[in-house]
């Protein structure tokens, strides 16, 4: 069992969550820090419309729940990308860890996920402290 420390700074959301996912069903353990750091790519308004419908979609008693954390939203964004309901999928969200920011367990370990970054040099991208401020946390 491999543990893997992964910082998030500039790192594509859907991107980094694939390649963890992958990591985590291989059976490695994944720390994911800087989680606020994460971009989202596409327009502000484009990314706020999706959440704001997401949120609004449900019951305040059935969900779905949303979170506003910027942690939560990278570990659910995950969750997305594993079978969860099966054993496999179960034991696998289990061995992932989201930080905001960097622990001092954790402080100088990290590794670079090798997602291209590059490729949002002329797009558009929010990170995920911007949607998690416009959702409503208190970061």
């Amino acid at each position: 069992m491999i543990m893997m420390i992964i910082d998030g700074t500039d790192l594509i959301l859907g991107r980094m969550a694939s390649e963890v996912a992958q990591k985590l069903l291989a059976g490695d353990s994944v720390v994911i820090v800087n989680a606020e750091k994460v971009v989202i790519s596409g327009s502000k308004e484009a990314v706020f419309a999706k959440y704001k419908k997401m949120r609004d979609c449900g019951d305040v008693y059935k969900g779905p729940f949303v979170s506003r954390m910027p942690d939560r939203l990278v570990r659910r964004t995950v969750r997305g990308m594993l079978p969860r309901k099966k054993a496999k999928g179960k034991e696998a969200f289990g061995k992932l860890s989201v930080y905001i920011g960097v622990p001092a367990a954790v402080k100088g370990k990290q590794e670079k996920l090798d997602v291209t970054k590059d490729r949002l040099k002329n797009q558009k991208y929010i990170t995920v402290l911007d949607l998690s401020k416009w959702l409503g946390a208190k970061v």
